[in-house]
């Protein structure tokens, strides 16, 4: 059976999410770590981890942003989904999450804390999984300023315009 974008987003009750796409968190630990056991880019505790699920349709991407943890991606349904990892050192990492290692594709990825990501399906639309460790916070999280990204890697001025908000 083929499902479509609009049965996950309806079965899983999946809400809007500020970078695009749609959204639920699925797991929160009830643990935390202490701020003093965290590494100083962090201001308070965190759980353990988080979990949600993400999906985009195809005529939307999740913008660039970044965040204090490392987030591993996993790939759930739908089309294959690239992942635009943008490293400190200014190198470009495209991932290809996908049910087709034939392909090129993965089933699982991993974007490093404080690297700037973007994400966008090949067509129809990508169901995913994005697990967070420490847990995902909002404090956490930077949406990129358009100007300031391309300021800071011309090299990708034009990936960087396509999927900014």
């Amino acid at each position: 059976m083929e499902y479509s974008a609009s049965y996950f987003i309806e079965k899983f009750q999946l809400a809007e999410h500020p970078e695009g796409g749609y959204f639920r968190e699925v797991y929160r630990s009830e643990e935390k770590v202490l701020r003093q056991g965290l590494p100083q880019r962090f201001t308070g505790d965190r759980n353990l981890s988080t979990s949600i699920y993400f999906l985009l349709e195809c005529h939307q991407f999740s913008a660039f942003h970044r965040i204090k943890s490392d987030e591993l991606w996993h790939f759930y349904y739908g089309s294959p989904l690239t992942v635009y990892v943008i490293h400190p050192s200014g190198d470009l990492e495209k991932i290809k999450l996908g049910n087709d290692p034939e392909n090129g594709c993965t089933f699982q990825a991993v974007v490093k804390a404080g690297c700037w990501f973007a994400s966008q399906p090949e067509t129809q639309f990508s169901l995913v999984g994005c697990t967070v460790a420490p847990g995902f916070d909002f404090e956490d999280f930077e949406m990129a300023e358009k100007r300031k990204l391309r300021e800071q890697f011309p090299q990708h001025f034009e990936l960087i315009n396509r999927l900014s908000q």
